[in-house]
């Protein structure tokens, strides 16, 4: 029978090679059984010496199934989509990614789903700046305790109401965003913005920093020395 009676497609010879590769990999063909004369060997010898060249992360990667590739994509780049978000399963948030789902259901629940993302920027920016607390929590309730003075990061972790995310639909874009942004989602809005405030105010501060982004009713700013 012919080879290409057992094999018809490409795709088919391709997925052939790639595992009778594997094997001539663990079981090398000894000398002298006649396999410099064997096409089908020789197409082996080929596809190994193909596979030693290719890194073995990248191996690991294009092996993966394609919805396993799709899902990791869509992890990495996140759509800024209220029916795409609501798709998404239900997360489990450490701390830290709860803390941030709260401040932006408090701080932005009003906004497009691309000023959420932003909001989530800022907090995870400011995460990253030596001039900020170094986890989540502690940049959302920096200066609470201060509330008095007026020295509240955000608004809602010292204005005395409840913490509770009563809103559902609301509730679940906070935390998938959160999920998302805090697993290391691509922050591409803000350009590395550590401040903003609503349209409504005019804080000192933002006749000094950098202004870099309007979004939906926030203005977001980069200072210097974040």
């Amino acid at each position: 029978m012919r080879l290409a009676h057992i094999l018809p497609t490409c795709g088919a010879l391709h997925g052939l090679f790639f595992l009778l590769a594997i094997v001539a990999m663990s079981a090398p063909v000894h000398a002298g059984s006649g396999a410099d004369d064997n096409p089908v060997v020789r197409l082996i010898s080929l596809e190994r010496s193909g596979m030693n060249q290719v890194a073995a992360q990248h191996v690991a990667r294009l092996s993966r199934s394609p919805s396993a590739r799709a899902d990791a994509t869509s992890e990495a780049t996140p759509r800024h989509d209220r029916a795409w978000l609501l798709s998404l399963p239900a997360p489990e948030l450490s701390k830290q990614g709860e803390c941030l789902a709260r401040a932006l259901y408090h701080e932005a629940r009003g906004e497009s789903i691309e000023g959420q993302f932003a909001v989530a920027e800022v907090i995870l920016n400011r995460v990253d700046s030596p001039i900020f607390p170094s986890s989540v929590c502690g940049v959302v309730n920096q200066g609470a305790s201060g509330a008095a003075n007026g020295r509240c990061q955000f608004s809602f972790a010292c204005d005395g109401n409840p913490l509770t995310m009563r809103e559902v639909e609301a509730r679940a874009l906070a935390r998938r965003i959160a999920h998302l942004m805090y697993a290391g989602a691509p922050r591409t809005l803000t350009s590395g913005a550590t401040h903003f405030h609503t349209t409504q105010v005019a804080p000192r501060w933002s006749r000094v920093f950098d202004r870099v982004a309007r979004i939906g009713a926030h203005v977001f700013y980069r200072a210097d020395n974040t």
